[in-house]
Formats: structure tokens, C-alpha cells, sequence
């Protein structure tokens, strides 16, 4: 490719064709970095016990959660500073190297030092794809580009469990141990994403003289990693612990300080104060952070319900989740496309936070212990429906309200405040789950050992000799508790009759949890409305059109 055709210019106009390869690049590179959120979840269990680490197998899932989510403000705002290839190509490059890592440790605390890596990487592969989208795509085709976007992110946070449980279980694959593919199959992919990003997206070279918000970006590590880590930790931890205070605490002068930092920066802060000023971006970074809590952790519930409740494999609960890929294609390409032709992005966040409310109230009143499983499949196709309607006009709102030297600031808090709040929702909601569980699992006990026909069962010499049963019994002589209901892989090979009551405490648990989850979602739904009722405009478009009405004015 010669030099002249190498780097577009200005204000030039890729072609279909030409957007939709260097599209493919970005929605690798953005697949790879959703999936590695949750493709680790089935496959831990095996990785920790190859590796002889299993009470240190929470940290890699939170290394790569903090990770990820303090440097997606950071892509952003150096990328409108430096430019997005260079960063984009340097978040691949990164990723790569951490999962290259990954899959050649020969130790839980090498993991999540690579799983660390991981996600330095990937906080840019996410917030990036998407805003080079908005430097690539006119806003009236941005909408339906950017719905291709968010259906990639939620088939790979549906397909994570299911490649991540059907690697694991396999002992060998070309000679290499089977769970390290979990990590390994990202090169070929990210190869794959890097080759294309490099060949076809060329921007305008772009080099911004601005200070870097060193401070900023100190401050916000300083409230981010505390608060993940006690979100993460907090339930093993214990909510009240020494440990957990210390980081409530530094939570709170990190954000402070954070605070204080980005009025002394102005302009050149990470997130400008100022772009809360603009109403758009205020209410879409909140509803961002409320649904994030709400929606992340009722999903997450979907797949505790399959398991806990029904006896589902982690495998299986992951196909289950199918129809809620259908439901999030359906939700983000009918909002992408309906915001093309119209302009007017309002209505989908409304939508999508009334069926979210819906769904999770409906899963609060109907799942049970006997219930079939067409119903929970059901409602998986509506919760993906709103985070379809919610996630990409969000986004794009969020874009489209800031000027466009701040683009990159934009998108990036979009993905900031949503991973932030799925990280409190997801910690809070299974921390109640457990919570709720022990205290309705000990009621039902108590009420099952005045049935006969139950005495009768759990007296039967056999049944008590049965080793299928020797964790049940351990588990009625220790009680109902956080502690005893950690290991729960004895629930659905014990006897059924004597289980009743767990698996019934922990339907009921869920119910509870999800009702909650509906009362976030329906506070997010009452704030939709207040968002302002006016079609898109492109802030680019505004201006280079003021540019050339001064032009013609002065020609005049």
C-alpha cells in the first residue's frame, strides 16, 4: 500500500467495504476482551487444582477485573490525545503477551499476575473498538454499527462458560493440558485481530500537546482497586472485617482525591468535571452504573438458579443462557438500526429498562424448585431484550454529548460506570444470594424435620450409609451457614427427598435477589424519562458545518 493511500485524511469517508474489514478487527479484539471475563468461571476449579492453588482462585477473576476497569478511562483519554491506532494496537499487543503468560504458568499466583496483564489489555479493547467506530461512521449509520458491537459482547459473555468448561474438561489438546487453551486460543484470534487493525484502520495522525493527568490517574487506582477488591473479597473476607474497612476507606479518599484532582487538571483531566454539566452525559453515566448493578447481577443469578437450583452443569447452564444471545442481537440490532433511520435514541433505554424490570420481577415471582426450564430460558431472551435496548443507545448518547476532542473521554466512561456497577451488583447480589440461603435453608430444615415421611428418610440406615450422602449429613450436623454452603457439588448427587429444603432455600434466596434486582432496574426506569427528548447530532458534523457557513459568510 503506498504512502499516499496509507493514512486517510480528514474528514474522508471509508467505504463499506473498508469499514466493515477494519469492523471485523475491532469486534475480534472486542470479543476476545468479553469473553475473557467470563470464560475463566467453569474452568477455574480445574486450573486452581492443576496448579495446586485453589484458595487462590478468586484472584484471577479480580486481577483481571481491576485491571480492566482502571485502565478504560485511561484508553480513553489518551487515546484522544495520541490517537486510537496506536493505543488499540498497544491494547492487543498487551492482551496477547498476558495470555501468552497465562497459559504457561505453573502457579495460581503466575495467573493472576498474567490475568493482570489480560486485562491491561483488554480496558482498551472494549472502550476503543467503539470509539473508533464514532471516527469512522457517520452518526446516522453509527447506531446500527455500534448494535453488531454490543451482540458480540453479549454472545461471548454467553459463550465464555461454555468453551471455558468444554476446554477445562478435556485432559490434553495437541499435546498441550486442556485448560491452558482457555488462554492460548486467544492468540490465534488476537492475531488475527492485530493483522487486520494494522493493514486497514488508518486515522489522521494525531498528536495533541495536552498534559497528562498523571494525578487523575493515581487518584482513580486509588478508589477503583479498594473497592473491586472488597466487592470481589468482601464475602470471604466477612463485610465488617478489618480488611474490608481498610478498603472502604481508601475507596473513599481515592475518590476524593479524584475529585479534587480533575478540578485542578480542567480540561486535560482524565473525565472533565465539566462533561457532567452536559445533562446527556450526567444521566447516561448513572443509568450506565444503576442498570450495570441491576442487570449484571440478575445474570448473574440466571446461571446460579440453573446450578444451584435445577442441577445443571456449568456447561449446561451456558447453553441454557443461549436465548439470551437471541435476546441481546434482537434488542441491540432493531435499537442500532431504528436510530439510524431516526435519529431519536430516548425510547430504547425507556424500553429497556421497563422489560428489564419486568423480567426480573417475573424471575422473582415464578422460579422455583419445580419449575420447568423453558421458563428461566424465556426469561433470558427478555433480560438480553433490555440490555440490548440499554447498553448501545447509552453509549451512543453518551458520545454524541461530548465535544468530539473528548470522544474517546466519552466512550470509555460509558464501559467505566457499567463495569463498575456489574462489579458491585454481581458482588452484592451473591453475597445476599448466600446470606439470604443460610437463614431460609435453616427454616426449611427446621420445618422438614416435623414431617414424617422426611424423619422417615433421613433415619433410613441406607440412605445414612450411602456415601452419595456423606456430605449431606456433615452438612445437617454443622448447620446451615456462609461457610458450609461454600462447597455445594454434593447438592444434586444427594438424596433428593433430603435436599428438598436446600434447593428450595436457595429458589427462594433467588427470588428475593431478583425482586431487588427489579427495584434497581425500576429506579433506572423512572430516571430514562429524564433524559432529553431530541434527535442525535453529530458534534463533528456541527462543527465542520459551522466551520463552513463561516466560510461561505466571509465569501460573502
Amino acid at each position: 500500500m503506498s504512502k499516499t493511500t496509507s493514512v486517510r485524511a480528514a474528514g474522508e469517508v471509508l467505504t463499506h467495504r473498508q469499514t466493515v474489514t477494519v469492523m471485523v478487527g475491532l469486534m475480534l479484539g472486542m470479543f476476545l476482551s468479553s469473553l475473557d471475563q467470563t470464560i475463566v468461571s467453569t474452568s477455574i476449579y480445574t486450573i486452581a487444582n492443576d496448579l495446586d492453588g485453589l484458595s487462590l482462585q478468586a484472584w484471577a477473576t479480580t486481577a483481571y477485573l481491576i485491571t480492566s476497569t482502571v485502565t478504560t478511562p485511561l484508553y480513553g483519554k489518551l487515546s484522544d490525545i495520541f490517537g486510537r491506532r496506536p493505543l488499540y494496537l498497544i491494547a492487543i499487543v498487551i492482551f496477547l503477551v498476558g495470555s501468552l503468560y497465562a497459559g504457561s504458568v505453573h502457579s495460581m499466583t503466575e495467573l493472576a499476575i498474567a490475568r493482570g496483564i489480560q486485562g491491561m489489555g483488554a480496558g482498551g479493547l472494549l472502550a476503543l473498538a467503539l470509539t473508533i467506530i464514532g471516527d469512522i461512521v457517520a452518526l446516522k449509520d453509527r447506531a446500527k454499527y455500534q448494535g453488531y458491537f454490543m451482540s458480540v459482547f453479549g454472545i461471548s459473555s454467553v459463550l465464555g462458560p461454555v468453551v471455558g468448561g468444554a476446554l477445562a474438561g478435556s485432559e490434553t489438546i495437541l499435546g498441550i493440558d486442556g485448560w491452558r487453551w482457555v488462554f492460548l486460543i486467544n492468540l490465534p484470534i488476537g492475531l488475527a485481530a492485530l493483522v487486520v487493525v494494522f493493514m486497514y484502520l488508518h486515522l489522521p495522525a494525531k498528536h495533541v500537546k495536552q498534559k497528562i493527568d498523571y494525578w487523575g490517574a493515581a487518584a482513580i487506582t486509588l478508589a477503583i482497586v479498594p473497592l473491586l477488591l472488597v466487592a470481589e473479597q468482601g464475602r470471604s473476607w466477612g463485610w465488617s472485617s478489618a480488611n474490608s474497612y481498610l478498603c472502604y476507606g481508601l475507596g473513599v479518599v481515592g475518590i476524593i482525591a479524584f475529585l479534587l484532582a480533575e478540578r485542578r487538571a480542567g480540561d486535560y483531566a482524565l473525565i472533565p468535571l465539566r462533561l457532567f454539566q452536559n445533562v446527556t452525559f450526567g444521566l447516561s453515566s448513572l443509568l450506565n452504573f444503576i442498570i450495570g448493578i441491576g442487570m449484571f447481577g440478575a445474570i448473574a443469578m440466571l446461571p446460579m438458579y440453573l446450578q444451584l437450583v435445577k442441577g445443571l452443569t456449568p456447561t449446561e447452564a451456558g447453553l441454557m443462557m443461549i436465548t439470551f444471545t437471541v435476546g441481546i442481537l434482537t434488542g441491540s440490532i432493531t435499537a442500532g438500526r431504528t436510530i439510524s433511520a431516526s435519529g431519536t435514541y430516548r425510547i430504547f433505554p425507556i424500553l429497556g429498562t421497563a422489560v428489564l424490570t419486568a423480567a426480573a420481577v417475573v424471575m422473582g415471582l415464578s422460579l422455583g424448585v419445580d419449575t420447568p426450564l423453558w421458563v428461566p430460558g424465556v426469561i433470558a431472551v427478555f433480560f438480553g431484550l433490555g440490555l440490548g435496548f440499554c447498553m448501545q443507545p447509552l453509549t451512543l448518547a453518551m458520545q454524541v454529548s461530548v465535544p468530539s476532542k473528548d470522544m474517546g473521554v466519552g466512550t470509555s466512561s460509558a464501559a467505566f460506570f457499567r463495569s463498575m456497577g456489574g462489579a458491585v451488583g454481581t458482588a452484592v447480589f451473591i453475597s445476599m444470594l448466600f446470606s439470604l440461603a443460610a437463614d431460609k435453608i435453616a427454616t426449611g430444615m427446621k420445618d422438614a424435620a416435623q414431617n414424617a415421611d422426611y424423619l422417615k428418610v433421613l433415619k433410613d440406615p441406607a440412605v445414612a450409609a450411602d456415601p452419595a450422602n456423606a456430605k449431606l449429613y456433615d452438612f445437617f450436623r454443622n448447620g446451615a451457614s456462609n461457610d458450609s454452603l461454600n462447597d455445594t457439588s454434593w447438592l444434586h448427587t444427594a438424596n433428593q427427598t433430603l435436599t428438598r429444603p436446600i434447593t428450595e432455600g436457595f429458589a427462594q434466596s433467588i427470588d428475593a435477589v431478583m425482586l431487588t434486582a427489579a427495584a434497581l432496574t425500576g429506579i433506572a426506569f423512572l430516571i430514562t424519562f429524564a433524559l432529553p427528548n431530541k434527535k442525535l447530532t453529530d458534534p463533528k458534523a456541527a462543527a465542520n458545518a459551522d466551520g463552513a457557513a463561516a466560510v461561505a459568510a466571509a465569501a460573502h
